[in-house]
């Protein structure tokens, strides 16, 4: 276990052996009614709760892969996609309860086919649960016991979550996955780029999500929900395209990015993750940008207010021009959207796409500002490169060669942004505090 001085912050940073050991069982989760998905080829109606659903003693079904994620109000919801046949799911509702009662209810599913392949996404969206609670749930009546956890209502002494994106499906991925998961975040999000198997190569994918379903559990082996942005390798030709040029990406995030590649999910009155896209299916001028300053100015008051995309405005490897768009990347973004992120007390920008670890200066209008804004990135989950120097590029704190994942810490009036390698080292803390209004 690594510990930080405690001149800086109460964090607990742990570093896991590989691999991680799996499940010692608990119990836990609750009521809900509701379902959410595409293509339904089932009824929507669970049945009254049973005491004793006859769970076998043996458990012996287990589903391809299986995904948490939310699609709206993460307090009180939570949604269950698991991969499989079309035939395996017959007879396999989603079965849960709370954590402290032995009372279950079941909830079917709604199925889509996973493209192109033979294999189904089964999907059941739980709702009416109850805020800040620990939940069990099962996939029919023959599979183990699976947990997770609702987000509070109200925010914590400490709450955290972790960030990254560039991820991949090799050993470098998954042991970010396994540090994640030792650090028992609330939830993971992921900035574009998860599987880098460019809207064409659906194993690739599913071996994605296998992964993160395999290892993204916390120490009590509750599943740690997903949320995540497109990149330029979630589509078949990175920019500009048509929707179904992400076919894998939307097969499960659908539900969220329901209206184009940019959405919000709030979290209480605490949180606001704003997640768009950086012109790989919606162009960023336009309605995108129209939809942003709405979006923003309804929350510019939340104590916490973040903002994620992939290709970087403030790039630590790619080409950067602040007068020639054909010379720079995240041109366009630094157009239309840094002012807005400016003008509405965005608390900090979540960049990725360079494959390096990368912090700004405090920026405004791209030059040194003391209450300026802060870009987090670059996307170095599984992929790495070599960053500028901050000679080369001033508007760069600071830039290093590794993989690595940020986790971000909100307690109280203050935030704590940790960024760790794949080994567990810390390569960089930054604290801060509520934007000044400008």
């Amino acid at each position: 276990m690594k510990r930080l001085p405690e001149a800086w912050l109460p964090l607990t940073f742990i570093i896991p052996e590989f691999p991680m050991s799996r499940f010692p069982r608990r119990l836990f989760l609750q009521t809900a009614t509701s379902i959410l998905g595409a293509n339904s080829l089932s009824p929507l109606f669970g049945n009254a709760p049973q005491a004793s659903p006859g769970f076998v003693e043996t458990p012996g079904f287990k589903p391809h892969s299986l995904i948490l994620t939310w699609f709206r109000d993460p307090t009180t919801t939570m949604v269950i996609q698991w991969v499989g046949t079309e035939a395996e799911a017959q007879d396999r509702p989603i079965w849960f309860a709370p954590a402290d009662e032995m009372t279950w209810e079941q909830q079917v599913s709604t199925h889509h086919r996973f493209p192109m392949t033979d294999l189904w996404i089964h999907r059941t969206e739980l709702v009416g649960l109850k805020p800040g609670s620990q939940y069990r749930f099962r996939i029919g009546l023959d599979s183990e016991e699976y947990k997770f956890q609702t987000m509070p209502s109200k925010a914590t002494d400490s709450f955290r979550f972790i960030s990254g994106g560039d991820s991949g499906i090799d050993i470098h991925a998954q042991q970010t996955n396994k540090l994640a998961a030792a650090q028992n975040p609330m939830f993971v999000f992921l900035g574009g780029d998860l599987a880098y198997e460019n809207g064409k190569d659906p194993a690739v994918f599913l071996q994605f999500i296998k992964n993160y379903s395999d290892q993204l559990r916390d120490e009590e082996q509750r599943i740690i929900p997903l949320i995540a942005c497109l990149g330029n390798h979630e589509t078949q030709k990175g920019y500009h395209q048509p929707r179904d040029s992400a076919p894998f990406f939307f097969a499960f995030f659908d539900g969220l990015f329901n209206n184009g590649g940019h959405a919000v999910l709030d979290f209480g009155d605490y949180l606001s993750m704003v997640m768009l896209d950086s012109g790989h299916t919606t162009p960023v001028a336009g309605g995108q940008t129209d939809w942003l300053e709405q979006t923003l100015k309804q929350r510019e008051e939340l104590p916490s207010l973040f903002v994620a995309y992939h290709v970087p405005s403030y790039p630590s490897v790619r080409p950067y021009d602040l007068t020639d768009p054909d010379k720079s990347v995240g041109f366009d973004s630094r157009k239309y959207w840094v002012p807005l992120f400016e003008r509405y007390n965005v608390d900090a920008v979540l960049e990725h796409h360079d494959h390096t670890f990368k912090r700004t200066i405090p920026l405004i209008n791209s030059a040194y500002d003391k209450n300026g804004l802060v870009y987090l990135g670059d996307g170095s989950w599984g992929k790495i490169r070599k960053p500028k120097t901050t000679a080369e590029r001033p508007y760069l704190a600071k830039a290093t060669e590794n993989y690595h994942l940020s986790l971000h810490s909100l307690e109280g009036e203050q935030r704590f942004h940790v960024a760790l390698s794949d080994t567990g080292k810390i390569v960089d803390l930054y604290t801060t505090r509520k934007r000044a209004r400008i």
